[in-house]
């Protein structure tokens, strides 16, 4: 499956109120507005493909800076949207044609509470075969069917779901069923998966996330504020080490970057003792093994292998896990070559490699005072250390 992600984030928000404030999406909770809450985790989930955010025409100046921060590059994007939310998810939906895409996520900005588990299970199911899931809570209040300002009778709880998001779809059907629908004149739809029943479409139900509440009035917003403010946040430190043999050669390849030297790293891939250390240091977060684990050193695949791919890896595995990489940090230890002139260049190539921002990138070089196997030339050693912040359901 290639699946693609739709974000509806178009609409003004008017029941949440203070219109000065701006749109809903983008007012502050924890710090960060609400939309990039909700854009991380996608961006976070290894399976998500292409990310279109639907956006008003009038929040181009809003959105921009939020795209900007996530360092997301071409997999994220942005469409503008229609008046209403029908037409938006069409403009979303659309934008992903001929890219591959096989199913779709839609998904309201405004419920920033998603995480990894729920998508999870949305996933699978898609890959078990159904056409459309519906992740749904059960109805747990007494439901009244007033008249008049009085109760007229008492609605039986029992088989009665609570719609969230992400709805999700095989793309070519749901592409195809709101086309029809725009094509019908029909634009009262609730939602997606309303939309795919009146086209025929069997809807799956998935079990839902208590805490992916929609944030529609001003309260929400503040309690919304709140719950993350007072959340303790999961913060893992990882350090990794890494030593291989100087063999003469003509350059040695560290933190990515080619310095030609008389010596090389001996090694069965580019032996590039940074990259290795900070591979290591990323998943002592999640306690996902060593490099070791991941690509041993017996596979003929890897040999010659550039370590960069080990890095990307292990960057996707901690996100896989619901991580943000806040920072890495690289010492080296060496007589020569000299890492100095190179320090920019590697940082930048660390914070490509992450996607993260170079201010999170740092690059340290020490000699060893013509001590042990480094103050003899035999060798270079690296010592790395990874902060990543892990999401975490709130107690």
């Amino acid at each position: 499956m290639k699946i693609g992600i739709v974000i509806v984030a178009a609409g003004r928000g008017e029941r949440a109120g203070a219109p000065e404030e701006g749109p809903k999406q983008y007012r502050l909770i924890g710090g960060r507005a609400v939309i990039e809450h909700t854009l991380e985790c996608f961006l976070e989930w290894q399976s998500a493909a292409d990310i279109v955010v639907v956006i008003h025409p009038d929040d181009d100046a809003l959105f921009e800076p939020i795209a900007k921060r996530l360092n997301a590059g071409s997999r994220l994007s942005s469409v503008v949207g229609g008046q209403m939310r029908q037409q938006s998810v069409l403009a979303g939906l659309k934008s992903l044609e001929g890219k591959g895409i096989t199913h779709v996520m839609i998904h309201d900005a405004v419920r920033p509470f998603i995480d990894a588990d729920l998508l999870r299970r949305i996933a699978d199911a898609l890959a078990d075969g159904a056409d459309a899931v519906l992740p749904a809570v059960p109805v747990v209040d007494t439901l009244k069917r007033g008249q008049d300002g009085l109760v007229g009778t008492t609605v039986s709880r029992s088989n009665l779901y609570a719609a969230q998001t992400p709805q999700s779809f095989d793309y070519p059907l749901i592409l195809k069923a709101h086309t029809d629908a725009e094509t019908s004149g029909r634009t009262d739809f609730t939602d997606d998966a309303a939309i795919a029943e009146w086209a025929g479409i069997p809807v799956k139900l998935v079990e839902g996330l208590v805490d992916n509440i929609k944030l529609t009035l001003k309260r929400d917003i503040a309690m919304a504020d709140e719950k993350l403010v007072h959340t303790l946040p999961d913060v893992r430190t990882g350090n990794g080490y890494d030593v291989h043999q100087l063999v003469p050669g003509d350059g040695v390849t560290l933190c990515g970057i080619f310095i030609p030297h008389d010596q090389k790293l001996m090694g069965h891939s580019d032996a590039d003792v940074a990259l290795h250390a900070l591979t290591d240091a990323l998943l002592a977060t999640c306690g996902a093994g060593d490099i070791g684990d991941h690509f041993p050193p017996s596979d003929p695949q890897w040999k010659g292998a550039a370590s960069r791919i080990f890095l990307e890896h292990a960057a996707k595995v901690v996100r896989g896990n619901g991580g943000t990489i806040m920072n890495a940090d690289v010492s080296l230890i060496a007589e020569a070559p000299r890492v100095g002139p190179h320090r920019q260049a590697m940082r930048e190539n660390l914070a490509d490699i992450l996607g993260i921002s170079l201010d999170r990138c740092s690059v340290k070089a020490t000699t060893n005072e013509t001590i042990g196997f480094v103050g003899r030339r035999e060798g270079i050693a690296a010592i790395a250390t990874a902060t990543v912040v892990y999401r975490q359901r709130p107690a």
